[in-house]
């Protein structure tokens, strides 16, 4: 169990790392194929967009193939992006080398996250699954920190770096043990989301993608407007994420003994606080104070919000490989409004509607579990 963890940890970190790297390049891109705010959404968005496309058909792919062989394909597809990114000479070339990435990280999750599930006890899901999730969020950590390197050496040495890494896991994925697959159709699979959790759990990751969708296309162009260059801004995102690996395992261990609840209803007080702030927040370092604490609270919903989806989908009778596969069609969703959406409302009205926009969100979720929409199911704590 411990060596299929690390396994599937490194596998989610490497995707998120590719995710993550375009926030210090941003402006650099931006600048250099004259995108407007909205079309740096855009941009960003494309990875969303592969991760939207390909999450179903990842999802079916667990149960007709297996974890192994689903978790292959994805790291196939992110090795050969990876490639294509690197010798990209413009913006629709990177812009389709990241939605083939997307497409590629909903395989690798919706097939990795299954395998943990499979090979979990049911009362250890919790810390399993966040201990996952703090290593992507590691991947994240490390992502600005190639995109600052990218910066300072290019962007083709520093994206190779990458493709190698990705063959690497490709040797490692092929020594490592699968699994049998969980057998299920997708209307089957279709007819079994009706449960208040597991709808509770999709919204929950689909919400942070919207929140850090934003704040990735508004933050970096507003700091960099104000003089702070690739690294500075590379360094912020660092400390950021840096925060967010600890907290998942923590958030983990959390949910598995006190319940699903707390966790979540704090994080939208926060988040609420966080967005208000942000919207009139003008000063450079009062932003990056901001984003340091919109790690905590963003990043506090895909722990619980991964739990969810886990039990929800036990309870129904929905496969664990097709629940991920709907899990990351949410996330590309969040991630594929926010960016676009975000840019383009601030590009026409300033960076505080879209803002205020993510706190009313926030404020209705909140009002939700507290009349008990969300409340887990079954005999969880």
């Amino acid at each position: 169990m411990r060596r299929l963890l690390v396994f599937v940890s490194v596998v989610v970190a490497v995707d998120t790392l590719f995710f993550t790297a375009m926030t210090p390049l941003l402006p650099h891109f931006a600048d250099k194929y004259d995108l407007s705010k909205a079309g740096a959404g855009v941009f960003i968005s494309t990875y969303a967009a592969g991760a939207l496309i390909g999450a179903i058909p990842a999802g079916l792919a667990t149960t007709r193939l297996g974890p192994k062989r689903t978790v292959l394909a994805g790291l196939a597809l992110m090795t050969a992006a990876s490639l294509g990114f690197a010798l990209a000479g413009n913006v629709w070339a990177m812009g389709a080398s990241r939605l083939f990435q997307g497409i590629g990280s909903s395989f690798s999750w919706a097939g990795g996250l299954a395998w943990v599930i499979a090979a979990a006890p049911r009362e250890r899901r919790g810390a399993l699954l966040g201990t996952a999730m703090g290593a992507a969020v590691f991947g994240a950590l490390l992502g600005p920190v190639l995109g600052a390197l990218a910066g300072v050496i290019g962007t083709r040495p520093a994206f190779l770096g990458v493709t190698v890494a990705g063959a690497m896991l490709l040797g490692w994925a092929a020594a490592t043990p699968g699994i049998e697959q969980e057998r299920q159709t997708l209307r089957a699979g279709l007819l079994a989301v009706r449960e208040r959790s597991l709808l509770a759990g999709l919204w929950l990751i689909m919400l942070p993608a919207l929140l850090f969708g934003v704040l990735i296309v508004l933050v970096p162009l507003q700091l960099n407007g104000q003089g702070w260059g690739t690294i500075a801004i590379g360094a912020l995102f660092v400390v950021t994420t840096a925060v967010e690996t600890v907290l998942n395992p923590l958030l983990g261990r959390l949910t598995d003994r006190q319940g699903l609840m707390r966790p979540v209803r704090a994080a939208l007080v926060g988040s609420i606080v966080v967005s208000i702030a942000l919207a009139w927040a003008r000063q450079p370092a009062l932003i990056a104070l901001l984003v340091v604490a919109s790690g905590i609270a963003y990043g506090s919903f895909y722990t619980p919000g991964m739990a969810l989806i886990s039990h929800g989908a036990e309870a129904a009778g929905l496969a664990q490989g097709l629940a991920f596969g709907l899990m990351n069609a949410c996330w590309g969703v969040g991630a594929l409004i926010g960016p676009a959406a975000g840019g383009a409302l601030a590009g026409a009205a300033g960076d505080t509607i879209p803002y205020l926009i993510l706190a009313g969100l926030c404020l209705a979720t909140w009002a939700a579990t507290r009349v008990g929409y969300a409340e887990p199911v079954g005999d969880l704590p």
